[in-house]
């Protein structure tokens, strides 16, 4: 792995209101009522997608720690092909997938309609906050290089 250019800590520290803004938004998912193991499988697979170690391993932590399966976390690669993914989950997750690869017009309203069969308006509007905060995640945590973590803080 690669030296960090600048550790969480350090982060936390010198850009407390980035911090805070990211951290409102994860909570707003989570006060929508949307579920907390759906999210973290979600953010598991957008961090996968972006290959961000530090968001990838701080959230296979929290899906565990929340009761994700073991084989939902080893397969959500290829979730299309595990048998394994509810439709919901299913729909969540091609939804994460064209929002994280920002794919054409076309491929996100595919996507958008397969996922509003699953998910009221709420729900769709927190799963998109949930796939948007991530992926600033990821692009704020794997370019400044975080470690990942022991143990899930965030």
């Amino acid at each position: 792995m690669s030296n960090p250019h600048v550790s969480y800590d350090d982060f936390r520290a010198q850009a407390p209101a980035a911090y805070a803004a990211l951290v409102s938004l994860s909570k707003s998912v989570h006060d929508a009522g949307f579920e907390g193991d759906l999210a973290e499988l979600i953010k598991v697979r957008a961090s996968q997608i972006n290959g961000c170690a530090f968001c990838l391993q701080f959230h296979l932590t929290r899906a565990r720690a929340l009761g994700v399966a073991a084989t939902k976390l080893d397969l959500v690669a290829v979730w299309r092909d595990a048998g394994v993914f509810s439709e919901r989950e299913c729909a969540a997750l091609a939804w994460t997938e064209a929002l994280s690869r920002l794919e054409s017009e076309a491929a996100q309203d595919e996507a958008w309609a397969q996922m509003r069969k699953h998910f009221n308006e709420g729900h769709a509007v927190a799963l998109t906050i949930a796939v948007a905060t991530i992926n600033a995640w990821n692009r704020i945590a794997g370019p400044l290089r975080f470690a990942p973590l022991v143990e899930a803080r965030r």
